[in-house]
């Protein structure tokens, strides 16, 4: 890695805000990245190379901050979400009861062992993406709160699952890596906790701001970094360790000066680099190779759109449905943890991002379609 491929980079990472600057098309910023780091990498120029050491590094960090940021949109201290867990978690039962058996045929059909990963990809939800989609278009009442409550509990649960689902031969020492990272999270989150009681964390938060010290920021990278060296340690993804974090914080509170910090260090720098990381390691041309793998990605993207809209039977409008079954951590760390260890087929983590970008895509317009229809279920 050097000063001038960096500039690079960040100068091609520009390509998310330029395809997302249009309000009406609603495109999210990483999928102007991952093009970006499709045409750069294995797929297109072939200018930088994924397996560089720093690259990775980097990559690495990204991926560790933009799970962390994904905990944090996790809603845990408002005292509505709580009360519509209960309604969350039946509509959750349900579309993990038909990922189940739809995961299944999938692996079936494909001829392959994983069937576990499908029903974890399926039955996912991105508390990353419908979250900041909810709050854009200012969407409320009582089925937006059952979503909001589906979503955070289908990502967190997909989360803590992955892991297991993508190698399960190594599903013990995965299922102990992951209680060591979980723990230590939950260790923060008291420490944390006690800090904010005492007004400890107050006053450090006053003292950082008064002097630009900058310290919560540094603290909490501290926490962060360390639980991702846990897992690394312990054979589990960095994605458990800063969703785990984030979920931490998110539970004590975060400060409006801390959320602005990590905003400029995660979406204006690490978390651009992940996304072309992705994009360049992605090699495209498997799935012309392999064009059973775009069947795999259409079936995938589809068919969780087809699950989640089962939530139709609560009284859930079909577009909220449709915004429900939007993926992007999930199907991502799917396909970087596969590419990372070998345990994917080729172009099987292209297929895992096509279906992820169908969801994307869906959720974008079913969630403006809700908006102006003011939809009241």
């Amino acid at each position: 890695m050097t000063f001038p491929l960096l500039a690079l980079l960040c100068a091609v990472a520009l390509l998310g805000p330029l395809l997302a600057l249009p309000r009406k098309w609603r495109v999210p910023v990483l999928i102007g990245e991952l093009l970006a780091g499709i045409l750069l990498g294995r797929t297109g120029l072939n200018l930088v190379n994924p397996v560089e050491p720093t690259f990775t590094f980097l990559a690495d960090m990204g991926f560790a901050l933009i799970m962390f940021v994904a905990g944090t949109h996790v809603p845990l201290r408002e005292k509505k979400i709580r009360s519509a867990l209960g309604i969350g978690a039946v509509q959750l039962m349900v579309v993990a009861v038909v990922s189940a058996a739809a995961g299944i045929s999938l692996a079936a059909l494909f001829g392959n062992s994983h069937a576990a990963l499908y029903i974890v990809l399926l039955s996912s939800s991105s508390a990353a993406l419908v979250l900041p989609i909810i709050g854009s278009l200012t969407l409320s009442g009582p089925p937006i709160l059952a979503l909001t409550a589906q979503v955070a509990l289908a990502d967190t649960l997909a989360i803590v699952a992955l892991p297991l689902a993508l190698d399960p031969a190594t599903a013990g020492r995965a299922a102990l890596g992951s209680l060591a990272v979980l723990g230590s999270a939950a260790l923060v989150f008291l420490l944390l906790r006690k800090a904010d009681s005492s007004g400890k964390w107050r006053s450090i938060h006053k003292v950082s701001e008064e002097r630009k010290f900058a310290l919560e920021l540094r603290s909490q990278l501290v926490m962060l970094f360390a639980l991702a060296g846990l897992a690394v340690w312990s054979h589990v993804s960095i994605m458990l360790a800063g969703f785990a974090f984030g979920l931490a914080v998110s539970a004590v509170g975060e400060p409006r000066r801390l959320a602005h910090q990590l905003f400029a260090l995660t979406d204006g720098f690490l978390g651009p680099l992940f996304f072309l990381w992705l994009g360049a390691s992605l090699d495209l041309r498997d799935l012309a190779t392999h064009p059973q793998m775009i069947l795999l990605g259409l079936a995938l993207g589809f068919g969780s759109i087809a699950i989640h809209l089962l939530s139709r039977i609560f009284g859930l409008a079909l577009s909220l449905g449709v915004l429900s079954a939007s993926q992007l951590g999930v199907p991502i760390a799917a396909a970087t943890i596969g590419i990372q260890q070998n345990l994917l087929a080729p172009g099987e983590p292209a297929a895992l991002v096509l279906g992820a970008l169908i969801t994307i895509a869906a959720a974008t317009v079913a969630g403006s379609r809700y908006a102006s229809r003011n939809i009241v279920a």
